[in-house]
This record gives structure tokens, sequence and C-alpha cells, in this order.
């Protein structure tokens, strides 16, 4: 593990944990990034006391962005032939954890970023700072962590198909209205928010919130071939021209926008697309 972590994890209480992914300027997330959260789900999932989990970002302006793809030959790979991917294998095992998850969103949540978002029990935006998307088709991929599978069940048929197809970028209000987040909230009052949550849940059992979590994950959760089938289509995508030919006209638009394409990414995809 190196020895700077994106991954910064506290243990507030023997029933609270609080994970911050700092991989700063717009969040990145990296090999590491996938492998120290998988490392801390495990851990916790043998965890005798841990009844809630808060999720959470130091960087202004991100939460969990999409993947670095200049970075993905360093995303670590199945532990061998027929494995589940390591990144399907988080989102997966934070769906089933015997403990309830919850994140604070501000920012920019995106491509891997929000189906690690749609992983969580539950998902809290700030409404003048969260913005969601999914942007791979945009870019000549597809979406391999869940999104194609998750999103559809959480705001239906139709609004996934838009949110996917266009690659565009969404505010906290309307994701709350879809019911893409579990609520929207001033920013100014989404950590207290969040705060009394948290410390309502770990009032309470944990065999009863364990077993609750786990009925609603038997009428709710997509198979999970399914979502193994979607990474493994994900991958396959960055192989293809659609991807390729829109790569190096992304990177030359990148180096005129600096920074500013991942605060307007949706926006950016439009205009890349369209220069060609």
């Amino acid at each position: 593990m190196s020895e700077q972590s994106t991954i910064h994890y506290e243990r507030t209480s023997p029933q609270v944990a609080k994970i911050t992914f700092a991989n700063p300027p717009v969040n990145l997330i990296v090999g590491e990034t996938v492998l120290r959260l998988t490392e801390i789900v495990e851990e916790l999932a043998t965890d005798p006391d841990i009844q809630v989990v808060v999720f959470g970002s130091s960087v202004p302006d991100f939460f969990y962005n999409h993947f670095d793809l200049a970075a993905a030959a360093d995303f670590p790979a199945p532990d061998g032939e027929g494995a589940v991917p390591k990144w399907t294998d988080l989102v997966l095992k934070l769906s089933r954890a015997p403990y309830i998850t919850i994140a604070t969103i501000r920012g920019r949540t995106r491509g891997g970023g929000n189906e690690l978002a749609l992983a969580f029990d539950l998902r809290y935006a700030s409404r003048e700072k969260a913005i969601f998307g999914q942007p791979e088709v945009g870019s000549g991929l597809l979406p391999g962590g869940g999104g194609t599978e998750r999103l559809p069940r959480t705001i239906g048929r139709d609004r996934a198909l838009e949110v996917i197809l266009t690659s565009a970028d969404y505010d906290a209000s309307t994701a709350e209205q879809w019911g893409w987040v579990t609520r929207a909230l001033p920013d100014a009052e989404l950590d207290a928010f969040v705060d009394a949550i948290v410390s309502r849940l770990a009032s309470f059992d944990r065999t009863s919130l364990a077993s609750a979590k786990a009925m609603i994950n038997r009428a709710s959760l997509p198979p999970d071939a399914d979502l193994v089938a979607a990474y493994s289509e994900f991958a396959h995508s960055l192989t293809l021209p659609g991807f390729l030919t829109r790569a190096a006209g992304t990177q030359a638009l990148a180096e005129q926008a600096g920074t500013d394409l991942e605060y307007r990414l949706g926006e950016y995809i439009g205009i890349a697309n369209q220069r060609r």
C-alpha cells in the first residue's frame, strides 16, 4: 500500500467509521483507491461492532470523480481467470455489507464515482454543490461499474437512458426529484442532517439493521452476474475505435481547458464530439 493513500480511514466510535477520499486536484479514482477501499470494506465485514460507515471527500467541488483512464494500466487485475473484477467486487461487497453505508456528497460525482455512490445504502447530497453524471457513452465507452444495472432500478428506464446516452451533468435537485439520491439538502444543513442519521442508526440493534438491509437487497438489487458482464464490456470498449478516436480530441481539449474540463465535463463532452 502506498504511503500517501487517497483514502483516509477514521473510527469515530465502536459503531461508526468515516472514509474520506482525497486525490487532488479533481479526485480521479485510481488503482490504489480501489485496493484500499476493498481492504477496508473486507475488514469491516467481520467487525462485530460496526453499524454505519460514512463516505465523504476532502477535496472541494469533487466527491468521487470518474476513473483516471490515463492510469488504467494500474487498476488491480482480478485474482485469477474467471475471478470477479476488483471494482465490481468492491461495489458488490458494499451492497451486501452487514453495516449501513452513507454518502455525504459535495461536488462532481461521475462515472465510476457515481457507480460507487449507487452502491451505498443512503446518499445525501448538497443541493448547491453536488453534480452527477455517467459520461462514458459520450467518450465512446460503456459504463462498467453498475451504472447500467443500478440506475434503471433507481430512477427508471427512460431517465436512465437519458442520463447514460447524453452523458450530461445533473444537479442535485434533479437527482433528488428522480430518486437518484436519498435527499438533497442545503449545503449548510447537510453535515448536521447526516450526523443525526448516523447517530440514530448507530443506536439501533445491529442485527436488525443488517437483516432489514439484506431483505431490501433481495427485492431490489440486480444480479451479480450482470455487473460482472458490464465491467467486461467496459474494458472491451477501451479498445474500440469509438473511444480511441475520441480520446485524442478529449486530450487536446483538456490541454486547452485545464481543470475546467472536470468542472463542466458534460458540456465539454458535447463540444469535443461536435468538433469531430
